[in-house]
């Protein structure tokens, strides 16, 4: 048999934990060593039993891992990711890829010239209930894809924002929370061509926005809106609406995205259909609806399943550092959008 994938963490935070507990459940994978320089990870190490380094340099050059996952900061991302590219370490690197698209370029040609593999964290993307409503839109059942609504509409705490970052600039629900529906639309709806945009910061009063109005311009034609804020008491939200992490109670009736085609509709995360019986028919005949089906599957463990055959070199990354450089190029359009006034085009990153 096959031997674990020796795995490090860097960045023993709330995400880099969320890894770790599904890695003790893989029976091809283990974690090796953990690195980070917070007070509390000399214990958490301890409590996995491995060793522990508060620099991730040592950690690569000593504990030597065949894989990293890398969970720190969003500032540190691109950086941490080229020293382990530089040691030959393949990297499953949480999202957002990185905070601007030029460190972003770099981290793609160190990439591609190491020949180490970078598979960034958009780990909806490889929840099973993703997969099948991408299939349904790649496989015409919808028709020609028209009108695609997205909604991001919750309710944060108050004391979410007693982290002093979380009210600095960048740190707002575009980068933290959005880039991932974002993300989802170019998986399932293709590539955004431009975008229009308003935001505010009107509730808090924070140096980042509290909501947002974006319109988009899909490559393919079609024409979509993404509503979000997290100062509303509503349970319009993937978090909410999933079920996929069980610390948010779940509004299993209610839809975030919704799909309309030529042919027929679906919404998400309920994979409810609608079409007519008939071609032709239209509003005065009834829509039917029916229920797909899927295989459930916890989209986090999936992506580690996944990271292990990439850093073996058995299948390419799902989200390679490219594509996750092109929706934070849509986000950075999206923000160019809304305070200029102007419709915005996404820079768009290219493979080497």
């Amino acid at each position: 048999m096959t031997e674990p994938l020796r795995i490090a963490l860097i960045g023993a935070g709330v995400m880099g934990r969320q890894h770790c507990q599904h890695l003790q459940d893989l029976d091809e994978a283990r974690l090796c060593a953990v690195a980070d320089p917070g007070p509390q990870a000399a214990a958490f190490a301890a409590e996995c039993g491995v060793p522990y380094f508060a620099d991730h340099r040592q950690m690569l050059a000593e504990a030597r891992p065949q894989a990293a996952i890398v969970a720190n900061p969003n500032n540190l991302h691109v950086s941490t990711a080229l020293d382990c590219i530089a040691a030959g370490v393949p990297v499953l690197l949480e999202k957002p890829v990185g905070v601007h698209l030029d460190e972003v370029r770099e981290l793609v040609a160190a990439s591609a010239h190491a020949g180490v593999p970078v598979l960034v964290g958009h780990h909806r993307r490889h929840n099973p209930l993703i997969a099948r409503a991408r299939e349904l839109v790649r496989s015409g059942s919808l028709g020609r894809l028209t009108t695609v609504t997205a909604l991001w509409q919750l309710q944060k705490p108050d004391s979410y924002f007693d982290i002093p970052w979380r009210r600095e600039p960048g740190a707002g629900m575009l980068l933290t929370n959005l880039i991932h529906d974002l993300d989802l639309l170019r998986h399932l709806c293709g590539e955004v061509s431009e975008v229009q945009a308003i935001t505010s910061n009107g509730v808090r009063g924070f140096a980042n926005e509290d909501s947002a109005a974006v319109l988009l311009r899909f490559a393919n034609g079609a024409l979509g809106t993404l509503t979000g804020s997290d100062a509303v008491a509503a349970p319009w939200s993937w978090e909410l609406d999933s079920g996929e992490n069980p610390v948010y109670p779940r509004q299993a009736d209610q839809p975030c995205y919704l799909l309309a085609g030529t042919r027929g509709a679906l919404s998400i995360p309920q994979l409810r259909r609608w079409h007519y019986a008939e071609p032709g028919a239209g509003w005065h005949q009834p829509l039917l609806q029916s229920l797909e089906s899927f295989q459930p599957g916890e989209a986090l463990r999936l992506q580690l399943q996944h990271f292990v055959k990439v850093a073996r070199g058995e299948v390419a990354p799902l989200v390679d550092a490219v594509d996750a450089g092109n929706t934070l190029a849509l986000i950075e359009a999206i923000r160019e959008a809304a305070e200029t006034g102007c419709a915005c085009s996404p820079h768009v990153i290219s493979a080497p």
